[in-house]
Order: C-alpha cells, then structure tokens, then sequence
C-alpha cells in the first residue's frame, strides 16, 4: 500500500509546525521554502488539517500556523485520516458505521470472503502503528539528525 503526497507532504507540514512549537505561528511560505514543497499544494492540505482540528492559523502580519494540541496529543493516525480518508489496503474492505471490517464482496452469512481475514490484519497493523506513533516522536528524530551533523 503506497500513501499519497496528501499524507507524505501533510505529516511534514506537521512535523515541521511541532519543531516550531511555542515559537509562534508560522507561514505557510516559510514551511514550502524549509521543506522544498510547493506552496499551492500545502495551503490545501492545511485547508484540510485545519478542519480535522490539528492546525490552527491566525491572519496578518504575524500569522500562519500553529499546532491545535501538544504534538505528543496528536497520532500519526489522526494526521493520515485527515489528509487520506479512512485507511483502507484494499478496495472492498471498510469499516461499518460500528467500527466493525467488513468485506463489500461478501454477498451473504454464509459465504465469508476468503481474503478477509489478510486484509484485515493488514489494516489492523497500519491503523496500529499510525496511532502508536506521536507527532512529537517525528521532532525527536529530527532533532538527532540535526545533532548528528
């Protein structure tokens, strides 16, 4: 399973705002130029992190982005929801309504989906790392890159 840009780009974005953190806001231009990203396509993905409640900006001279919790309070899970959508390695497994997998090519009780159970595990593994994972963990390991330099 291969994520997009969405979620390679926005994690950064995040990332970079939790280096930032108690620094106040930061802009948007500044995180394109210190990340080499495109700034067109980051102010959508803040767009979208803005509404999943992981950023917060302010406008004016001093404005830009700053992150809405602590970063060790945000999941690499909530950050990939809110630029992916719901997780899903493959097409025809989701969950229900009650958190529930279930396989969309399971037409009835008595026919379960032979690969249901591989995806599922597979899901299960993702979404579980993703929400093992803080975003104040990504800011450790940049920091001892930076040291190791």
């Amino acid at each position: 399973m291969m994520f997009s840009t969405k979620a390679e780009y926005g994690v950064r974005i995040m990332a970079h705002l939790a280096s930032r953190d108690g620094t106040g806001p930061v802009s948007l231009g500044a995180i394109a130029e210190a990340e080499g990203l495109p700034l067109a396509y980051l102010e959508h993905l803040v767009q979208r992190l803005r509404r999943a409640g992981l950023v917060e900006s302010r406008r004016g001279a001093h404005g830009g982005y700053t992150l809405a919790r602590p970063a060790d309070e945000i999941t690499m899970a909530e950050v990939v929801a809110a630029l992916e959508g719901e997780i899903a390695p493959i097409e025809c497994i989701s969950a229900d309504p009650d958190g529930r997998l279930v396989c969309s090519r399971e037409a009835t009780a008595d026919r379960p989906c032979p690969t249901k159970l591989l995806w599922t595990r597979v899901r299960g593994a993702i979404v579980g790392t993703l929400e093992d994972i803080a975003l104040s963990e990504l800011t450790q390991t940049r920091a001892r890159k930076k040291a190791a330099v």
